[in-house]
């Protein structure tokens, strides 16, 4: 699973498709989920989406 930002939303999109060869999920990332980290996976700006495999 990737956190992205909106600058890195399509470089995890792209690196799960590479990885898994499938579609992956994207979701937006709740602000109020405490459980999960809100950073980006490729930088420090707050994430927006996660993306699943």
């Amino acid at each position: 699973m990737y956190l992205a930002c909106n600058e890195h939303i399509e470089l995890a999109i792209d690196m799960t498709v590479d990885e898994q060869e499938a579609a992956p999920i994207v979701d937006k990332v709740e602000a109020n989920n405490d459980n999960l980290s809100t950073t980006c996976s490729f930088c420090e700006n707050e994430a927006i989406y996660s993306v699943n495999p």
